[in-house]
């Protein structure tokens, strides 16, 4: 049988990734390829690692990107930092804490485990306790950004507290870097990683990473061997560390790094305080135009985090006949609830390139469409015009 090339259909992405890819990104992945040591693509990875410390708000020498995606970034911080016997204490709201879980118990080490409702921010008093109950701790574990709720957590409350009882922090900031604050130096993070297919606008496969001076002088004084040849951060500094001379360790993804140059660049363009500006004044249209449609929120306001949307879906809403109808008839992707949220929810992103108000006005006409016909008990007529509404204001 002859198999044609593959033309995937043209999606707006508006669920929890990827997102919507940058034009400018597309045309920087077909530029030529050329070696992974060739002294022109050395020179970019110094640009890629300071366009990261910008991104990160650190100046960190151990930034640099994961030639993987955000799951081998999580690993490469766990892999890294956990050593077998070592007690973490990891707070859960959502499915990627649990992920964290799987990592330390995989790195040898002892989960404790913290437990928020799923949808609610990590509650500071419950890691303040368990910091408390487990002196012996070494690190403290937890996602700033859960994607699958859209709930925010205080990161740098959460921080000072590990560092109160002398513990070294790990963040995940795969949703949120480059949609909301991430202050990694002034916050003390100690290790933190993220993904190149949301809030950068970019492809998925890439994972941003950074280490502090404490978290790399750890790396460096361990008494096991990192249990991962290609995550050891002890041998792929060797290729991405500093100077013109590089050690091989593997053959970087040179077009996809022209794709996080690219989006890093026009990051530094807008400014980052201005990204952040953008993504929140677009969650806020949206917010009026689906309450206006009599949808709700998951996650109360104050812990929401502005590019990943939980709203309920309304009672007797088949879940997957409304996503499918989206995406078999306006060409729009939005997201399935995870694990307690799943058929409960749906997440809806305004991430990266995604995040602007063509998309935004197309969400809310296509949802109310499609409920409308089904006979949901929704609010027709008012939705559109409460998002535009804000949208102009």
């Amino acid at each position: 049988m002859a198999i044609s090339p593959f033309n995937p259909p043209v999606r707006t992405l508006m669920g929890p990734g990827p997102s919507d890819v940058h034009p400018r990104i597309l045309e920087a992945l077909s530029r030529p390829t050329i070696g992974h040591l060739d002294p022109a693509f050395v020179g970019m990875m110094e640009e890629v690692k300071e366009l990261l410390q910008y991104a990160f708000q650190t100046r960190n020498p151990l930034t640099l990107p994961v030639s993987a995606p955000g799951s081998a970034g999580m690993e490469s911080c766990f892999a890294n930092l956990v050593e077998p016997g070592d007690k973490v204490i990891v707070c859960q709201n959502g499915v990627f804490g649990g992920r964290m879980k799987e990592n330390v118990e995989r790195c040898g080490g002892q989960p404790i485990m913290v437990q928020d409702p799923w949808g609610r921010a990590v509650d500071p008093q419950k890691l303040e306790d368990a910091l408390q109950a487990n002196p012996d701790a070494r690190l403290v574990a937890f996602v700033h950004a859960e994607t699958s709720t859209g709930a925010q957590s205080d990161a740098r409350t959460l921080v000072e507290l590990a560092h109160k009882h002398d513990c070294l922090t790990i963040v995940d900031a795969v949703t949120s870097l480059g949609g909301t604050p991430v202050k990694v130096d002034e916050w003390g993070i100690d290790a933190i990683y993220s993904g190149t297919q949301k809030c950068l606008s970019c492809i998925p496969g890439l994972s941003p990473v950074s280490f502090s001076e404490a978290a790399a002088e750890k790396i460096k004084g361990r008494s096991h061997k990192v249990q991962s040849w290609f995550l050891d951060m002890n041998l792929v500094m060797g290729y991405w560390g500093g100077g013109a001379k590089r050690a091989y360790h593997h053959t970087a993804p040179v077009n996809a790094l022209y794709g996080l140059h690219e989006s890093l660049v026009m990051l530094q363009e807008e400014g980052l305080e201005n990204a952040w500006a953008r993504h929140a004044a677009n969650h806020n249209a949206l917010k009026a135009g689906l309450e206006a449609l009599g949808l709700s929120f998951v996650v109360p306001e104050s812990e929401r985090l502005p590019q990943l949307n939980a709203v309920s879906i309304p009672e007797g809403v088949d879940d997957a006949a409304v996503r499918s109808r989206l995406l078999n008839e306006f060409n729009l992707e939005i997201g399935a609830g995870l694990g307690d949220l799943a058929g409960k929810v749906w997440r809806i992103g305004l991430m990266g390139h995604a995040s602007r108000a063509e998309n935004i006005v197309l969400c809310i006409a296509a949802l109310e469409a499609v409920l409308a016909e089904m006979g949901a008990p929704i609010n027709t007529g008012v939705a559109l015009g409460a998002a535009q509404k804000v949208l102009g204001s």
